[in-house]
């Protein structure tokens, strides 16, 4: 049966990260690592990461602190704006909701047809009455509520996601 593991194998992969492999170790761990299979596999493939990690740093360009700097007070101004509109949207969406409260006030004192069913109904069968304009124009009233209530709370719940 083959071995899948050495309890060497943490210390070869330590020294090849920190970059003393194979120079700066112990002769006994490099002549274990000649002879175990485990570690030297660790050891080679521990050696082309850290070739690899070495020839990116080589070519990596790291920008100024002064430009990382201006950019992240750029971003944390967009973010202190974004934050204080939110309020804002807010009162948008109420002031909303209100003007359509008041559009439909005025369209019911000023419609006649709205008027003539109004006078039409007495006190005695108000309810009645009022049922029966709820199942007839059911429609109607729904998509008034809909408006009224549910277009300005959608608009608030969609632009506080952002």
């Amino acid at each position: 049966m083959k071995r899948v593991e050495c309890e060497f194998e943490a210390e070869v992969l330590a020294a090849a990260c920190q970059s003393r492999w194979p120079e700066r170790v112990e002769d006994g761990l490099r002549a274990h690592v000649a002879g175990c299979e485990i570690c030297s596999d660790v050891a080679a493939v521990a050696m082309a990461f850290e070739g690899a990690r070495e020839a990116t740093a080589v070519c990596a360009a790291v920008p100024d602190a002064g430009r990382v700097w201006r950019l992240a007070q750029i971003r944390a101004r967009r973010e202190a704006v974004k934050e204080a509109g939110r309020p804002i949207t807010a009162a948008q969406v109420i002031a909303f909701a209100c003007a359509m409260g008041l559009l439909g006030a005025c369209f019911g004192a000023t419609s006649e047809w709205f008027q003539a069913l109004l006078r039409r109904v007495d006190l005695a069968g108000a309810v009645t009455a009022g049922m029966r304009v709820i199942v007839e124009h059911g429609a109607f009233l729904g998509g008034l509520a809909a408006v009224v209530l549910l277009v300005p709370t959608a608009v608030y719940v969609a632009l506080g996601r952002e």
